[in-house]
């Protein structure tokens, strides 16, 4: 059941989101300074491209206060409007019963979005 609704969710516009994560990524990754955005750019591309079944965990290994400090710069840098989108699409989808398994994954895609430092996908 997982593949076939990973299946529906890369046609309905999760191959799209994965590649915009990716080429951001890329964008970030010019930099040296973009390097650790642009990792966890890819941390979300990653999830986008294959949400069901997948799990977001906090990271075994202990960042410190640099996974907080980079959280806040993330946040304040954009993340808290990726997290917005995938909050909304999450709320719309969750309107029917059909897209309700959907808007889970977006509620899944905006935690990370938020604070994708510290976290890990298993």
């Amino acid at each position: 059941m997982k593949i076939f609704g990973n299946i529906i969710w890369l046609i309905f516009g999760g191959i799209i989101t994965a590649i915009e994560y990716a080429v951001s990524s890329i964008l970030l990754m010019v930099t040296i300074i973009g390097i650790p955005f642009g990792l966890q750019s890819l941390k979300l591309a990653r999830l986008a491209l294959w949400p069901f079944g997948s799990n977001v965990a906090d990271s075994v290994k202990s960042g410190g206060c640099l996974n907080v400090i980079m959280n806040v710069l993330w946040i304040v840098c954009g993340g808290f409007c990726i997290c917005l989108t995938h909050l909304f699409f999450g709320l719309l989808l969750c309107v029917t019963i059909i897209g309700i398994p959907f808007g889970v994954q977006h509620f899944k895609m905006a935690g990370l979005a938020l604070t994708p430092f510290g976290k890990t996908i298993s």
